[in-house]
C-alpha cells in the first residue's frame, strides 16, 4: 500500500480543504496564472452581468489541484451568489430524484457546481440535458403502468462542471456548455507568488530562495505549493527558529523522499519500472500498473501529467516510453535507441 503523498493534487480530507480556504484567491483580481483563462471569464461575467442574465454554463478540465473548484467559487462571489453556490460531485449524484431536489431549490442565478461531472452515470447525465438547456425537466411521479410524468419549470442556473479526464466526457454534454476552459500547470514564478501569498497569510517567516526551491518542486500545482509550504512551516518551527531558508526546504523535502524536481517515491518507481522492466518502453500502462501493484487510475490521474510535462515520458501508440531525460534523472546510461522510441507516433496526454 502506498504512503499518502504529499505532492499529491488530490484533495484529501475535509479539514484539509477548510483549512486552505484562507489561502484562496477570492477575486479575479487576486488570481495568479491561467491568464488566458481568466481574461476570457472576465469578459463573459461582464458581458452577463451587463445583461442582467445568468452566466452561460461552464466546463473547466485539467489535473487535480490546479483550482477548478476554487475557480467556481469566485465565479460566485463575481456574480454576487456567493450564498447560492451548491457543490456535489459526479459519483455523489445516484438517483434523479438526488438532482431534482437540488435542481428545484435552485434560485434565479445561482450555481451548482459538480466536480468530477464526467463520472455522472447516463441516466442522471441524461437527465440533466433540458434542465442545461431549457430550464426544466421530465420527472416521473410514480413508476409502473400508472406513473406519470411532470414537467417541472427551474429558474435559470449556470452549472459548472469540473472534470480531470475531459476525453470521458459524452459530446452530448459537452455540447452544451456554453465557456468551456482548459487549466494548465502553472509556471515556478507563478507558484512563488502564490507560495508568497500564503506564507503572508500565515504568518512565516521565509527567504526568498526557499519560495523558489519550493516552487521548483510543487509540480506546477498550487494545492501541493501550498502543502508543501505547510510542512516546511512544520519543519521550521521544530528544527529551525520558525524561519523557512533553502536549508530548510532541502532538509524537509529529504525527509519526504522528494527530489530536486519534485519527483517522489512513487514518481521514480515508475519511471524505474518503465526503464528496467520495459527497457524503457514502449509499454502499456495496464502492464506498468501491474509491476508496480498500482492502480491504472493512480498512475494515469497523479503520476503521468506531471511526468509528461517534464519530458521525462512520452506516450506513443505502442504505449509509454522514457525519454533521455528520466534515464538522466535516474543517472542510467542512455540507451542509443532512446531518440527513435521517443519520435515515433508520439501522443500528448492533452
Amino acid at each position: 500500500m502506498t504512503r499518502e503523498r504529499i505532492i499529491s493534487g488530490e484533495q484529501r480530507d475535509e479539514r484539509e480543504e477548510q483549512s486552505n480556504w484562507a489561502l484562496r484567491p477570492r477575486s479575479l483580481d487576486e488570481w495568479v496564472g491561467q491568464r488566458a483563462t481568466i481574461e476570457q471569464l472576465k469578459i463573459a461575467l461582464d458581458a452577463a452581468k451587463q445583461r442582467g442574465e445568468p452566466l452561460e454554463h461552464v466546463l473547466m478540465d485539467g489535473p487535480p489541484g490546479l483550482g477548478k473548484t476554487t475557480l467556481a467559487h469566485v465565479i460566485a462571489e463575481e456574480l454576487g451568489v456567493a450564498d447560492g453556490i451548491r457543490v456535489t460531485s459526479g459519483p455523489a449524484i445516484v438517483k434523479q430524484g438526488e438532482l431534482m431536489s437540488t435542481l428545484t431549490n435552485l434560485r434565479e442565478g445561482d450555481i451548482l457546481f459538480v466536480d468530477e461531472i464526467h463520472r455522472l452515470n447516463k441516466v442522471v447525465e441524461e437527465f440533466l440535458y433540458p434542465a442545461m438547456e431549457d430550464f426544466r425537466v421530465d420527472y416521473t411521479i410514480e413508476g409502473g403502468v400508472g406513473g406519470r410524468t411532470v414537467n417541472f419549470k427551474l429558474a435559470r442556473f449556470t452549472l459548472i462542471g469540473a472534470t480531470t479526464r475531459a476525453g470521458m466526457l459524452t459530446a452530448a454534454m459537452r455540447d452544451r456548455f456554453g465557456l468551456r476552459y482548459h487549466l494548465d500547470f502553472y509556471d515556478p514564478p507563478e507558484l512563488e507568488e502564490i507560495i508568497r501569498r500564503s506564507a503572508a497569510r500565515l504568518g512565516v517567516e521565509y527567504d526568498e530562495d526557499a519560495l523558489h526551491a519550493i516552487a521548483e518542486r510543487a509540480r506546477g500545482t498550487p494545492r501541493v505549493a501550498n502543502r508543501l509550504l505547510k510542512r516546511m512551516r512544520d519543519y521550521a518551527q521544530v528544527r529551525a527558529q520558525g524561519r523557512i531558508t533553502k536549508i530548510v526546504v532541502d532538509q524537509a523535502l529529504k525527509i519526504e523522499e522528494i527530489d530536486h524536481a519534485g519527483l517522489d517515491r512513487l514518481d521514480r518507481s515508475y519511471l524505474a519500472a518503465l526503464i528496467e522492466t520495459y527497457k524503457g518502453g514502449p509499454a502499456g500502462i495496464e502492464a506498468i500498473a501491474a509491476t508496480m501493484g498500482q492502480a491504472r487510475d493512480t498512475l494515469e490521474d497523479m503520476v503521468e501529467p506531471f511526468l509528461l510535462q517534464r519530458r521525462l515520458i512520452t506516450r506513443t501508440r505502442q504505449g509509454r516510453c522514457a525519454t533521455r531525460a528520466a534515464y538522466e534523472h535516474l543517472g542510467l546510461t542512455v540507451p542509443t535507441d532512446v531518440e527513435k522510441k521517443n519520435s515515433d507516433d508520439q501522443e500528448s496526454l492533452f
